[in-house]
Order: C-alpha cells, then sequence, then structure tokens
C-alpha cells in the first residue's frame, strides 16, 4: 500500500461512493496482474460473456469463487463449459477488507466485509462497458473495485436512471473504488479506456478491474436463480 506517512487523497464521489487514488503500490500491482493472469488460465478461462438476447460483453471476464453469468451466480461455469469455478484465494479476500476499512476509514466495516466472488474484467483498447446495477447479489455490502492497467474513464451515477446525474473520473492503475451504503445500487460504466496510459513496468497491455462482492449466498449452495430485482 502507499506509504502511511503520505496517505492518499480520498474522495466522495456520492454517500458511500469512495475513490482512493494510488492505493495500491506497484509491486501490489504486479503481484495482482501475475495472479490475474493465473486465473484467465482456468480452471474456468476468461471469456467473452453471452448476454440474453445474444449479444457478446466486450470484456473479458473470469470469475472466482462464483460465477456470473447473466443474471445469476453458480458454483460451476454454466455458460462457459461447465467447470468448477477457482476459490476465492483468502488473501484476495484480505485485501478487500483492508480496502473497505480504507475507503471508510473504519476498521470495523474492514473487519465485517467477507467477500466469497470476484470478477475480473479485461478491457482491450476498444472494450466499453455500458450503465448497469451490480443488483445480482443477495447482499447489500459494498462492491471493491481496483483498477489495474490503462486508465479508464469511470461514469459513476444515480440508483434511479441510466442517465444524468453522474460523474465522470479517471481511474488509473492502483486505484481503488468502494461503492456501498446509499450508493451500493447506483448506476456505473466505463465508456472508454485510455490506451497506452500504464506504467510499461507493470507488463499490461490494457485494463484489468477486480471487484470483490459478497453474494449473500449459502457457502454450499449450487446455484443461485435469476435475480427478482431485474
Amino acid at each position: 500500500m502507499t506509504d502511511a506517512l503520505f496517505p492518499p487523497a480520498r474522495r466522495e464521489i456520492a454517500p458511500g461512493a469512495v475513490h482512493v487514488p494510488g492505493w495500491l503500490d506497484p509491486a501490489a500491482q504486479r503481484r495482482l496482474v501475475a495472479a490475474c493472469r493465473a486465473w484467465a488460465r482456468g480452471p474456468v478461462p476468461i471469456r467473452h460473456t453471452r448476454l440474453p438476447r445474444g449479444g457478446v460483453m466486450s470484456v473479458q471476464t473470469v470469475c472466482l469463487g462464483w460465477h456470473w453469468s447473466p443474471y445469476r451466480y453458480t458454483r460451476s461455469a454454466v455458460d462457459a463449459g461447465g467447470g468448477r469455478v477457482a476459490e476465492l484465494p483468502e488473501w484476495l479476500a484480505e485485501l478487500g477488507r483492508r480496502a473497505v476499512a480504507e475507503a471508510y476509514g473504519d476498521p470495523a466495516a474492514g473487519a465485517a466485509y467477507a467477500p466469497d466472488t470476484a470478477l475480473v474484467n479485461f478491457y482491450d483498447g476498444a472494450a466499453r462497458m455500458g450503465m448497469h446495477q451490480d443488483k445480482d447479489e443477495r447482499s447489500a455490502a459494498p462492491v471493491v473495485s481496483l483498477s489495474l492497467g490503462d486508465t479508464c474513464v469511470f461514469r459513476f451515477g444515480n440508483t434511479e436512471t441510466r442517465t444524468r446525474p453522474y460523474t465522470d473520473l479517471e481511474l488509473a492503475s492502483g486505484d481503488l473504488f468502494v461503492f456501498g451504503g446509499p450508493s451500493r445500487y447506483a448506476y456505473h460504466a466505463v465508456p472508454k479506456t485510455l490506451p497506452g496510459t500504464a506504467d510499461p513496468a507493470l507488463g499490461l497491455t490494457g485494463r484489468l478491474n477486480i471487484t470483490l462482492r459478497e453474494t449473500g449466498l449459502p457457502a454450499d449452495r449450487a446455484g443461485c436463480p435469476p435475480s427478482s430485482r431485474r
């Protein structure tokens, strides 16, 4: 993490939505990039998710703990060969707890955070993510987002509509973004990435985004039916 003598400037984008620039130091970023490359190889390889109406997402995704497919969580990759997804490593869950504590300045909130799934999204120079809500979870615990590689434009909106008001900000490699509380179900998007903005020493072309979440599902549950909130 960044030197405790020079803490990064937190910015509250909306109630419960906090941006912490430069939270991951270069060594931590390199470790996460190496881990993402290993996860992308399987047991369920990284893939472009196919949407129910036939569209294909431009980002590539690999999941840990639970497999996300529109719009449910399962233990096996029902839309990608049927294999069981890799476990969410405890060290990554611990990183999520530290992230919540840092963003909210509340060690108790961090200690209570219990992520059981991670979605790792890879953006090449042409990939985008439209306005959406993260609402397939049964838990309202915060979402922790970690950025690696190229900077992106991140659009953070409101809980009622995909349209304005929203705030555009840049998320650079090493940045932390946490949203929970009143902003947990805010619409958000990545309208573009900025190719070539990553530090060459990171060895990554494109952008990786790791989001940690609590599904609210019991550990022995085989799967979750499509969300009733959609």
